[in-house]
């Protein structure tokens, strides 16, 4: 029996209608007469799809007791006995209860196809093991149950189940994924706006690379060589001159005019070496066309435009971009050049530009082919072997007469010329060849003793004799130096290729990419040197090994960079192949090096400015809103100072309760300047301890109301690392915030949730709100959004709260609230060992049994309260 086919619908986010279409596909079978049934379907009490099982053969499923609760997983035996045609299998990712017979369902999936049982199955693509990394950066939450990726790859039939982050947000709020008391905690974690846009993107992408992988399998199954333009892929041919940067450049501008086109660049090296490129240029190239979002190619080959061709095929290419040909006109007799002959070869399914440049017939050299560096001592032996081996040679035969005849020892003496062409190469197989015609005739030929031949077939046998071991000594030198220059280029372009990888991802540090030139050519030590100008000192930029030198003159090796900067090493003279690649890693270290530099000023200039404008901002804060209660205090203290008009006892508590208020304001606000100030100069030093939330968010709500926040922190919450002083201060600033544009009588919601390894606490209210581009703005120092009144404050609530929450290693930010209204986030570390096991999906299993809900809490009841005297 032959394995089964699996059919799997693969869902952008949960609630896209991927178990839907799956039911509606089996009902299409049914209808059809396939023998189909339900192996394990999860409608989520969703009343559409529940219908949907109507009419469907279900197989029981298997009950398991787990920590004295009881669950249903897909009971496989059932199924496999049952043997149908076809079997549906809800969530591919899904673990099963310990106990189970596999531990997750894509195995149980895997029994029933190997029994030749046809699967649908679904998946939803946060559930890909690829992609957790990513999808816990976008989303927060990190995906217990996975997938491998290979499963899902190696599926006969993808389908992407997909639909608008809107549409989904609508379908959630009217009800149709989960029920009403979740909706508005769904809407406002996982079913963001942002985090359902990035989910359909990497689906959509992981999906075409899926189908552009089922593409490319079938047309090589088919033996296609014509390019199919399914997608635009420009292929940019680079020579290593200057000119590759106006070619990346324009293809990247080609590219932005279709979407989804690719950029390859490539370049091919000729198979004796980079002899006609600059690798400091090919570096910067490979870095700006991977900064353009495209790839970068070395390609080996003698024939620059078949190579070129080969490769623009073999990648479905549909146009190639190359640059107009920097030769001189006289230099047009070695032919019509590589531009003319690829765009006369590319046939009619591969359209070739060519791009003017700045180094048009500006000329170039022509590569000249190096030989195979075979040390010294295989040099020698070569010698040995091609000069004093046919006369060895010719002093046994001579010895052996009567010898095996003059046909056997042709063939003697160019076996002797092919050894000296191994191991010493050209040259010395040459010596042997001339050496054998010369014994061939004096000793073997008649007449013997002289360098006459009397038979012309024999001076015929000695000339061919001489032809072919000429020939065979340089087809087999060529072989043995292209396959030594092969070798090396491989290697070379190794290097090269994880050098420029690790420096364009940002993950080496100039430390790291100098141990790596160490390590690469074995020196003691490494140090990229720099001056000034031509008569300043040199000086360190970085260093590594032991005793580096202090100038290039020092060194063993120096390779410059530019005119003031210089890699010099230490520890043994380089061969002159070598600098080449030396020369690459000298300029990524000088790249390496002025990014770090940029950063730092960038850094700095940032810090100034922000500096500067903080220092703007306070002195109109102190001109008008430090003044305003000063103003009311000394009119209050002025009018009761008066001996003009006698004051009752109600009037003086006025004037008192006045004097109080504004001395309560301008400590509020010096309070707010003093943190900004600590927070500006880095003199915030968190003390960091493992605190309830119940403890501290009571205390902070002190500044508002009695009635005016309704307070809802569960009881099962997990403890949170933070400092508790900055917790209470931060979320002060943030209630007090929310009450300050709250509508008259609506209560602000202060509520905690917790999502894996961290605890939210939510404080929402139903004012004005705040749009999209304002969000972010209102954070910063000295900013009130819209109209609020003067003396409202300075505008540093939010800042200070803010950082104060990133001291301690937390976020906060702004969401709508729905219905209307704008909601403070603020995101806290749960305390080591107390984090939550989250769960993009509803219904997903506790270590203690009990489940999860879409925000990773435990359904059930939690403990509420409502503020109270304070």
């Amino acid at each position: 029996m032959g394995r089964g086919k699996l059919r799997i619908y693969l869902g952008a986010a949960p609630g896209v209608g991927k178990t839907y279409a799956m039911l509606a596909e089996a009902h299409r079978r049914v209808e059809r007469g396939t023998d189909c049934v339900i192996g394990f379907v999860e409608h989520h009490g969703r009343p559409r799809t529940e219908t949907m099982l109507t009419g469907l053969e279900e197989v029981p499923r298997r009950e398991i007791e787990h920590r004295a609760a009881l669950f249903t997983e897909m009971d496989v035996d059932a199924v496999l006995e049952r043997g149908p045609a076809v079997a549906l299998v809800d969530e591919l990712a899904h673990t099963n209860v310990p106990g189970s017979r596999n531990a997750k369902r894509w195995q149980d999936v895997e029994e029933l196809l190997q029994a030749g049982i046809d699967v649908v199955s679904t998946v939803n693509i946060q559930h890909l093991e690829s992609l957790g990394d990513v999808v816990e950066s976008i989303t927060g939450v990190r995906q217990r149950e996975t997938v491998p990726d290979e499963v899902v790859r190696r599926a006969d039939q993808l389908e992407l189940v997909d639909m608008s982050p809107q549409a989904l947000r609508r379908r959630m709020a009217h009800g149709n994924i989960y029920k009403p008391d979740r909706i508005d905690a769904s809407l406002s974690n996982y079913f963001r706006p942002g985090n359902l846009t990035a989910l359909r993107e990497l689906a959509l992408l992981w999906v075409a690379d899926r189908v552009d992988e089922y593409l490319q399998q079938y047309r090589g199954e088919h033996n296609i060589r014509t390019t199919w333009q399914a997608r635009e892929r420009i292929v940019v041919g680079l020579t290593g001159g200057p000119e590759g940067r106006t070619l990346i450049r324009r293809a990247s501008r080609m590219a932005a005019k279709g979407s989804g086109s690719e950029i390859l660049a490539v370049y091919i090296a000729r198979s004796d070496g980079l002899t006609s490129a600059s690798p400091k240029e090919l570096a910067v190239q490979r870095t700006l066309v991977e900064d353009l979002g495209g790839t970068f190619h070395h390609v080996i080959g003698d024939d620059i435009p078949s190579a070129l061709l080969a490769f623009a095929r073999g990648v479905n290419a549909t146009q190639i971009v190359l640059g107009s040909s920097r030769r001189k006109a006289w230099q047009y007799i070695y032919g019509p050049g590589v531009g003319a002959t690829v765009a006369r070869e590319s046939g009619p399914d591969l359209d070739v530009h060519i791009v003017t440049h700045d180094e048009v017939a500006k000329g170039r050299g022509l590569p000249i082919a190096r030989g195979a560096r075979l040390g010294r001592a295989r040099i020698i032996w070569g010698w040995g072997v091609g000069v004093g081996g046919p006369v060895l040679l010719a002093v046994l035969l001579k010895a052996l007469e009567p010898g095996p005849g003059l046909a056997n020892d042709v063939l003697l003496f160019l076996f002797m010329t092919v050894a000296a062409a191994l191991i010493g190469g050209l040259l010395p197989a040459l010596a042997s060849a001339a050496a054998g015609s010369l014994l061939l005739n004096y000793w073997f030929t008649p007449p013997t003793h002289t360098l006459t031949v009397q038979d012309p077939e024999n001076f015929v046998a000695i000339v061919i004799f001489f032809a072919v071991a000429v020939a065979v000594a340089s087809v087999v030198d060529l072989a043995a130096r292209r396959t030594h220059q092969a070798a090396r280029l491989r290697a070379e372009s190794e290097i090269l290729s994880f050098l420029a990888g690790s420096v364009l991802r940002g993950e080496t540090t100039l430390a790291a990419l100098l141990d790596r030139v160490r390590e690469t050519f074995g020196m003691g030590s490494v140090a990229l040197l720099e001056r000034q100008s031509d008569v300043d000192p040199w000086t360190c930029a970085g260093s590594v090994g032991p005793a580096p030198v202090a100038r290039p003159e020092d060194a063993d090796v120096d390779m410059p960079v530019g005119d003031h900067m210089a890699l010099a090493l230490s520890g043994r003279v380089l061969p002159a192949e070598d600098r080449r690649v030396l020369g690459a890693f000298a300029a990524q270290a000088a790249v390496v090096l002025d990014r770090q530099r940029l950063v730092d000023e960038a850094e700095e200039a940032r810090r100034l400015a922000e500096g500067n404008r903080i220092r703007t901002a306070l002195l109109a804060a102190v001109s008008h809103d430090l003044r305003t209660p000063l103003a009311a205090i000394k009119a209050a203290v002025s009018s009761l100072r008066s001996d003009d008009v006698a004051w009752s006892d109600d009037d003086e508590a006025e004037f008192l309760e006045g004097i109080e208020a504004g001395a309560d304001r301008l400590d509020h606000l010096v309070g707010n300047l003093l943190d900004m100030s600590r927070l500006q100069t880095g003199t915030v030093t968190p003390l960091i301890r493992e605190i309830d939330l119940d403890e501290v968010v009571p205390m902070a709500l002190g500044g508002v109301p009695e009635d005016s926040v309704d307070l809802d922190i569960p009881e099962t919450l997990p403890m949170v690392a933070v400092d508790p002083g900055l917790l209470e201060r931060a979320v002060a600033n943030v209630v007090e915030n929310a009450v300050k544009y709250s509508p008259d009588g609506d209560r602000v919601t202060v509520a905690a949730s917790a999502l894996g390894t961290r605890v939210e606490l939510r404080v929402a209210d139903r004012g004005r709100g705040v749009p999209d581009e304002g969000k972010e703005r209102i954070f910063e120092p000295f900013q009130r959004y819209g109209d609020a009144p003067r003396g409202a404050g300075v505008g540093l609530g939010l800042a200070v709260a803010r950082g104060f929450a990133e001291s301690m290693g937390g976020t906060l930010d702004a969401e709508d609230t729905p219905g209307g209204g704008l909601t403070m986030v603020l995101t806290l570390k749960a305390a080591p060992g107390h984090a939550s096991v989250p769960r993009a999906d509803d219904g997903k299993l506790l270590d203690d049994g009990k489940l999860l809900d879409d925000r990773g809490l435990p359904t059930g009841p939690t403990h509420s309260r409502k503020a109270g005297p304070r």
